[in-house]
């Protein structure tokens, strides 16, 4: 199957172009350097996690500025937030939108399963100050309700898959929590083309007592911070930041990476505004992708279109492989311009349940049932 990315060249002309890369990329110049900084394993998220040494090393040296870059809004002051909804942002120009795009990503599915991803927190739900307060709305919950119809479904989540299903509520969805690394299928309501009734997989469980363990280490050392919270998310734990000082980020990164440097098996990653901790193994989100793919009887396939919508920066592992391979979408959620291999963008989380409702309703005018 050939790349589906659509081609720009007839749509946009050229002075369109320029303005996006003036509007957008130029804005996005200091956090590419800095993300450069961390490939292969680096603070960023990016690479897998893949184990120990440099890729290591370079994880711990997590920085301030790394920590900023991780906040869009610092990043991207230049860009308006108050612009209506009929001038989008240039960047837009280079990464169209799902929903002005709709007809093209339905036509590549002729002929095709489409399975869809979604993350949750900036996804389906909106960022918030606390993380356990990161609630879907119920318009939403339909929506993915509907989709879970017509499509198989996972949600794949930094989360602890337990709290994610919490939120969502849904038992006829995948979900993996924890980066991928903690998989479950459906427990009602489906049958997969391999025959498998449930999908449970856990590529790092024997690390669970060691990860409890820095958990408490982290809550204790972490508490004196204001603002500061410690996530256990089964097989990662997150430090959120949002709610800290920005004088006192340095302090919380260096007491967070002086855990860390006694565990060689647990690396140091950044998503936004939150420093994570995970096991040092080749997984993530687009391991999970692939995995969940085969599951369902796709593996090597031409005869499916995968879907992946998510915010983050470790979603950029699933997009990866969506476009290494050529196959499906991935729609990145941002108001902000990115480095990304997705092929879409929508600003928000309404734009994402605009786009599922639009998807089930194509689906249905079809007259076709969620069958495979």
């Amino acid at each position: 199957m050939t790349n589906q990315k659509p081609s720009l060249a007839k749509s946009r002309i050229g002075a369109a172009i320029t303005a996006a890369r003036i509007g957008g990329f130029a804005v996005n110049m200091l956090k590419k350097k800095l993300l450069k900084r961390t490939e292969n394993g680096g603070c960023g998220g990016g690479g897998g996690g893949g184990g120990g040494g440099g890729g290591r090393n370079r994880a711990i040296a997590c920085s301030v500025d790394l920590m900023r870059a991780s906040s869009p809004t610092r990043l991207n002051s230049a860009i308006s937030l108050s612009q209506s909804t009929a001038q989008s942002p240039p960047w837009i120009l280079h990464l169209p939108s799902a929903l002005n795009m709709f007809d093209e990503i339905t036509t590549a599915s002729k002929d095709k399963q489409i399975v869809m991803f979604l993350d949750y927190d900036g996804t389906l739900s909106p960022i918030v100050e606390d993380p356990d307060r990161a609630f879907m709305t119920h318009e939403m919950r339909a929506a993915v309700k509907n989709i879970a119809a017509h499509f198989p479904t996972a949600i794949v989540s930094g989360r602890r898959r337990d709290k994610v299903y919490e939120f969502v509520g849904l038992a006829e969805l995948f979900y993996a929590g924890s980066h991928g690394m903690d998989i479950q299928g459906p427990t009602k309501g489906y049958k997969s083309k391999k025959g498998n009734e449930a999908v449970l997989f856990q590529p790092a469980s024997e690390l669970l007592p060691m990860i409890d363990e820095v958990h408490k280490t982290l809550s204790e050392i972490t508490k004196s911070i204001t603002g500061a919270k410690v996530e256990n998310n089964k097989f990662c734990i997150s430090v959120h930041f949002r709610c800290v000082d920005e004088k006192k980020w340095a302090g919380l990164a260096d007491r967070v990476k002086s855990v860390v440097n006694q565990y060689p098996k647990l690396i140091l990653t950044l998503g936004r505004k939150v420093l994570e901790i995970r096991p040092a193994i080749k997984w993530d989100k687009g391991k999970a992708l692939e995995f969940l793919l085969e599951s369902l009887g796709f593996a090597n396939s031409s005869d499916v279109l995968p879907v992946y919508i998510g915010d983050d920066r470790t979603d950029e592992d699933a997009f990866k492989v969506l476009q290494s391979k050529g196959l499906g979408f991935g729609i990145l959620v941002s108001k902000f311009p990115k480095e990304t291999c997705a092929s879409y963008s929508l600003q928000e989380p309404s734009e994402v349940e605009e786009f599922l409702c639009r998807l089930v309703n194509w689906k249905r005018s079809k007259g076709f049932s969620h069958s495979i």
